[in-house]
């Protein structure tokens, strides 16, 4: 994600969105399918008879849509085809990861009805696009998706649509409604932009479920959520709000919002101060770790702090913090990228707990409870300091917990995890990659809501040294 450029002036663009939201609901039903206003197709290696089928299908309020009928829906095909983007998930992912192949079936772009401009796939630039796919092979699954960070609707195609594709499931994915460093600008009051994201994936939801019955003639057996970072946000969100939808949830790693903390507005601002401090060396190093440490990112961890501070850390917090707190930094737009502690409005001395009640009410619009309504697994590595995970999912699991709701709950830390799986090709001996952990929680999840067998207990699964990198990409069982 690259920095955002200085913006002097703020711009919060007011949107009629809950109004059209409410208008898809009451569309989308398996009996009635409103038609789309601008509609287009194309044969990309399929049969007539497999394209003849996609003729009627309507995305329920869909205000476009185009379909195409691929000999391949993995990225094996859909990168030559133009039915997916590499930058939008780029990094996401190791190198050698396996690419499945042999998926011929019907994909759908498109966009709901929206006022803002950010994504530029299709060179549509309109937000709210989407894309499901469906396979011709259908296990009667459907996978639902929110993507990672402030990527646009493709970002989980490497990562969770190949593989789910290749086992049969239809799958669907949003842009959340805004993309890009400045999605901030988006709605008309702060928080806006985040809570938007939860209410695309709701809306995406409903319509693909519709568009699963059209196309096989029944609806899915079973849906699942499923999501990395902001993505497993998401799917926490969706099982407590709208549990009706959904049989279940994967949550890779999910960002943690909670209106008294933590969130990531608490454990940033004191990496932002204490890191350039303990990069210096010299005296003060010392201390500067173990505020570090202290404010969440493990031991150990150490090795990852440059990358996370020049890439990650700053960009998130200025661009979060402009989304639930604009007035801290007056007329501008996301502060003042890599300002050091004591420069007048920089991020590095933002301070969550002393910041006014409007503030805590814009994280209330997003916040987390923990009251699931179906089951959830979530897998969170040991090493992650992007979200340290004693900051967020060890916190998230005693939310749900306490919210007695543990029954439906299994959680799955993963030592040597880190938040971008990427980082695994730069670090194999200490690191492990979360991409086959994901895998083997959504099995189990399959199994859990498939035939009732309960998953292995919650517990931390720890990283074997003697494994090669070829077997940590592959393997990551659950069980003790």
């Amino acid at each position: 994600m690259d920095p955002p450029r200085y913006l002097p002036h703020k711009a919060y663009a007011v949107r009629p969105l809950r109004s059209a939201l409410a208008l898809t609901a009451l569309l989308v039903t398996l009996a009635a399918v409103p038609a789309v206003a601008q509609q287009s197709g194309g044969t990309q290696g399929g049969s007539t008879a497999h394209c003849a089928r996609s003729a009627g299908l309507k995305v329920p309020g869909a205000e476009r849509q185009e379909i195409s009928c691929l000999a391949e829906l993995t990225t094996a095909g859909t990168v030559s085809s133009g039915r997916t983007d590499p930058a939008d998930w780029a990094g996401l992912t190791p190198a050698g990861l396996t690419t499945p192949r042999g998926v011929p079936g019907i994909q759908i772009d498109g966009y709901f009805p929206d006022t803002s401009a950010t994504n530029t796939n299709h060179a549509w630039n309109h937000d709210a696009q989407f894309v499901v796919r469906l396979p011709d092979r259908w296990n009667g699954g459907l996978v639902i998706a929110g993507t990672p960070g402030v990527r646009e609707q493709y970002a989980n195609d490497r990562a969770i649509g190949d593989w789910v594709l290749s086992n049969g499931y239809a799958f669907a994915s949003t842009d959340k409604g805004n993309t890009g460093a400045a999605f901030y600008r988006d709605g008309a009051e702060p928080g806006d932009a985040i809570a938007e994201w939860n209410e695309r994936v709701t809306q995406l939801t409903r319509a693909a479920r519709a568009v699963v019955a059209q196309r096989y003639h029944r609806p899915p057996g079973h849906t699942l959520a499923t999501g990395m970072s902001n993505g497993g946000y998401l799917v926490r969100w969706q099982l407590e709000n709208h549990p009706e939808l959904y049989d279940g949830g994967v949550d890779w790693e999910g960002t943690l919002w909670r209106t008294e903390g933590p969130n990531l507005l608490d454990f940033l601002p004191p990496a932002l101060r204490a890191y350039p401090v303990y990069a210096a060396g010299g005296e003060g190093a010392d201390r500067a770790r173990q505020e570090m440490v202290a404010a969440g990112f493990p031991a150990g961890s150490e090795f990852l702090w440059p990358y996370h501070h020049q890439v990650y850390w700053d960009l998130t917090q200025r661009i979060y913090r402009e989304e639930l707190d604009p007035g801290f930094d007056g007329a501008a737009e996301a502060g003042t990228p890599f300002c050091r502690a004591g420069t007048p409005l920089c991020d590095a001395d933002y301070a969550y707990a002393s910041r006014p009640q409007e503030v805590r009410d814009a994280v209330a619009k997003i916040a987390l409870t923990g009251q699931i309504g179906k089951p959830l697994i979530t897998v969170h590595g040991t090493l992650d300091v992007q979200l340290p995970i004693s900051k967020d999912s060890d916190v998230y699991a005693k939310m749900v917990r306490g919210a007695g709701r543990g029954h439906l709950f299994r959680y799955y830390r993963v030592e040597g995890g880190t938040h971008v799986d990427s980082l695994f090709d730069t670090f194999p001996d200490t690191l492990r990659p979360l991409v086959p952990c994901h895998r083997s929680a959504f099995t189990a999840m399959e199994t859990w809501i498939g035939r009732g067998k309960q998953p292995p207990p919650s517990r931390t699964v720890p990283r074997p040294h003697s494994s090669d990198p070829a077997t940590l990409l592959s393997r990551c069982p659950l069980a003790g």
